[in-house]
């Protein structure tokens, strides 16, 4: 049986994020659709919410992953060994997002984690940025969607 994937998309600024309803719908995922890997861009704090939550779950749940996937290599993959192994189970830098233009990096790693998942949840509240945009993405890719600023508000 294959692994199902979600990942994990929300702005810089997580105003208003009820880490309980977060941690509510990922273990309702690990429960009801069978998802066991996580992964995550770990930019900003729904980001840092998200990997608080799904750590906790690794606890109670058996055979969870937690994956980052960074848009590109960078040294501190070498020097902060300890800050990656520490959460993460693995650390992927897809190549796609590798070789783009710097500027566009994010944005390519966004849409390589939408393609690689089965589920997206979100904390989107902006029509702009690069939530906004990896949301729209999974929207065109008919991913299920959980955006918890929609249901939150």
């Amino acid at each position: 049986m294959k692994n199902k994937v979600c990942c994990a998309f929300g702005h810089r600024e997580a105003y208003g994020l009820d880490q309980g309803q977060l941690q509510v719908l990922l273990e309702r995922l690990i429960l009801t659709e069978r998802v066991s890997v996580f992964m995550t861009g770990a930019m900003g704090e729904f980001d840092k919410a998200f990997i608080d939550a799904v750590c906790l779950l690794k606890k109670k749940h058996r055979g969870i992953s937690l994956i980052w996937v960074k848009p590109s290599f960078s040294a501190s993959l070498n020097t902060d060994t300890a800050v990656y192994q520490g959460a993460f189970d693995e650390i992927i830098v897809p190549e796609e997002s590798d070789t783009a233009h710097f500027k566009a990096a994010i944005k390519v790693r966004n849409r390589w984690m939408v393609d690689h998942s089965d589920a997206v949840v979100a904390y989107v509240y902006r029509g702009f940025g690069g939530a906004h945009d990896a949301l729209r993405y999974a929207v065109k890719r008919q991913k299920s969607i959980f955006n918890l600023a929609e249901i939150s508000s």
